[in-house]
């Protein structure tokens, strides 16, 4: 079965065994299989050095190493490393798991067992194999950890700190829904795990195939990530702080394969030779940069003077475009930040054959890689055991967390169902804009965007979204071993959650600006489709719905969960040979979910907030 390794795991070993490429003269490749298929990012690497590399979506690898009598050593978590010669690796290597492993116990839903005693496709993660490092989220804890797990940075939604799970691919056709896996945090599912902190968390097992989630239903189609958060040892105490930073460099162009400001000056004049940059499709155009610029400054008149904004003349036009042709704007360096990650935890951990206790706080600070992308997360954790008698024990958990984020205003992005293109209206997403913007631009200047001015900066100081989230459970759970080899477990479960987003479309943003642009050019207002026209009055005029003010939207969730769980787990073993587990239980789930969203139109920020709403507004929005 195939699997898929994430782009940014890819990234990184890239980036990491790339060092020694020097003096390399003996090519080794092939394939790396285990029972199932092709190994998806297991690392092929030149013993004592940096330089390797990891295994594709076919398994398939390719290396450079120095000599044909290198030792080229191949390994993935979860199997046994390999070496060979480097002129006497096979074009096939099968791996094979760590015999060692197999005797770890692995969480499988409702119960737990020895690894060698599961038959179907779970992995398991330990802290100590965890990506190092300042994580927003929990599962950039398991990035190019497991095979056929993939894990991408979700961008859809712009205040989001989580990611885009897939277990051995999309368990749909369709991407958008049913994708993302189950989550189970201690034995309660929830619907994701944005908000745990990873100093929590003690393992995590993903469970893989149909066998695995079946217990769970069509909810787990997706694959099941099961979270088990730390707890006290009995005879051990302490207090431990751990502290993190890391600083995050700016992206460059160097990265990427894209035109700089001369060579895109190169492709504009070719365009301008075949007429397809001229005045009259530019000058009114919805959206132009430095071409429409250029027209718009020769077409504006300064009567205090007598001048236009640019002279209608070669010598002037070539000197614009000339400067724009050097300018070479760094939009990564402009939009990017130079910050270092914060992630402090203290943690107090205590125990007896009695009872024990595990408590942490968290505080993680993130200023924001790129401009009004700041997140600040507080987790407080609590977990106490008690051991009533040796046949009866008590577990109580407490957790609470407390999210604010700030995120540029870029809406949702929408997707068409027929041809399947990919479109976001208003984006302002920083990497997108350095991606996809000219290099010719001058960064100072406004160009046009939705037929108003337009600057990225002002932007992202006027358009901005606040979020606000806070999640808090309570558990309790009971084991009761009434004979050898019988146990009956109870949990229960409350939660709830609450989210707030506020997104302000301040009144001197493009996207505020764009439901006024054109008023009163005929070249324009027909053109403009955020302007209203009254279907009552055939020959009325494009009007402005919003002449004054900004946007202003308001989305409240709230979640309230309760859950219960009921299990009796018999297990007996004969002779360390044969082995018989039965398990029966039941489960009861009941989930409260309250949405309010609130838009407002024609809010003046620079005004107390005034409303001002037209007669045609209503009208529209009757309509």
């Amino acid at each position: 079965m195939k699997r898929i390794m994430t782009i940014l795991a890819a990234a990184a070993a890239s980036a990491v065994f790339s060092a020694n490429v020097a003096a390399q003269s003996y090519e080794v490749k092939g394939v790396i299989e285990d029972s199932l298929g092709p190994v998806i990012g297991a690392t092929v690497l030149e013993q004592g050095t940096t330089n390797g590399t990891i295994t594709d979506i076919d398994g398939a690898y390719t290396l450079k190493v120095s000599s044909a009598d290198a030792t080229v050593e191949i390994s993935c978590i979860g199997y046994t490393t390999q070496s060979f010669k480097a002129s006497a690796v096979p074009a096939k290597v099968m791996l094979s798991e760590d015999s060692v492993l197999l005797e770890d116990v692995v969480v499988i839903g409702y119960g737990s067992q020895k690894k060698k005693e599961v038959t179907s496709s779970v992995a398991s993660v330990k802290a100590e194999d965890f990506n190092a490092g300042v994580k927003t989220n929990p599962m950039g804890l398991l990035q190019g950890k497991v095979a056929g797990l993939n894990i991408s940075r979700q961008t859809s939604d712009p205040t989001s700190t989580g990611f885009s799970v897939q277990i051995r691919g999309f368990s749909t056709l369709d991407k958008g829904a049913g994708t993302s896996p189950l989550y189970i945090v201690d034995g309660v599912p929830v619907s994701n795990i944005d908000n745990i902190s990873p100093d929590e968390i003690a393992s995590m097992d993903v469970l893989k195939d149909g066998s695995a989630t079946s217990i769970y239903g069509a909810r787990a189609m997706a694959g099941v990530v099961v979270v088990t958060t730390k707890k006290g040892r009995a005879g051990h105490s302490s207090i431990n702080y751990t502290g993190e930073f890391t600083y995050r460099l700016k992206p460059n162009y160097n990265q990427y394969n894209i035109c700089n400001s001369q060579e895109q000056m190169g492709i504009y004049k070719e365009m301008e030779a075949k007429g397809w940059l001229e005045f009259s499709s530019l000058a009114n155009s919805s959206s132009s940069g430095i071409y429409g610029k250029m027209y718009g400054l020769m077409d504006q008149y300064d009567k205090t003077n007598g001048q236009f904004g640019l002279p209608f003349t070669e010598a002037a036009m070539n000197k614009y475009l000339q400067e724009a042709e050097f300018r070479n704007t760094d939009w990564f360096d402009l939009l990017y930040n130079d910050n270092i990650v914060q992630n402090h935890s203290v943690s107090v951990s205590s125990g007896t054959d009695k009872a024990n206790l595990y408590a942490s706080l968290s505080a993680m600070y993130d200023p924001g890689w790129t401009q009004r992308s700041s997140v600040e997360r507080y987790t407080l954790n609590i977990n106490a055991s008690y051991n009533l008698s040796k046949k009866l024990s008590v577990t109580l958990r407490a957790n609470a967390s407390h999210r604010k984020q700030e995120a540029p205003g870029t809406l949702n992005q929408n997707t068409d169902p027929v041809s399947g293109k990919v479109s976001r209206d208003f984006d302002i997403n920083p990497f997108s804009y350095a991606l996809n913007t000219s290099r010719c631009l001058d960064p100072n200047q406004t160009y046009t965007r939705n037929y108003a001015k337009f600057n990225i900066f002002n932007e992202l100081e006027n358009n901005y979204i606040d979020v606000n989230v806070e999640d808090v459970k309570f558990s309790g759970e009971i084991s009761y071993k009434p004979i050898l080899g019988l146990e009956i477990n109870l949990l229960g479960s409350y939660r709830t959650n609450a989210s707030t987003r506020e997104h302000n479309i301040m009144n001197n943003s493009n996207q505020a600006e764009a439901y006024r642009a054109g008023v009163g050019n005929p070249n324009v207002m027909y053109s403009n489709s955020y302007l209203y026209t009254d279907p009552d009055q055939p020959n009325s005029l494009p009007v402005s719905v919003m002449p004054t003010g900004g946007i202003y939207k308001l989305n409240k969730n709230t979640v309230t969960q309760l859950d219960f769980r009921g299990t009796i787990n018999y297990n007996k073993v004969w002779n360390d040979t044969h082995i018989f587990n039965v398990l029966g239980g039941m489960e009861a789930n009941k989930a409260d979910y309250d949405a309010v969203e609130t838009n407002i139109y024609g809010v003046d920020y620079d005004n107390s907030r005034l409303q001002t709403i037209t007669p045609a507004f209503y009208k529209q929005a009757k309509e």
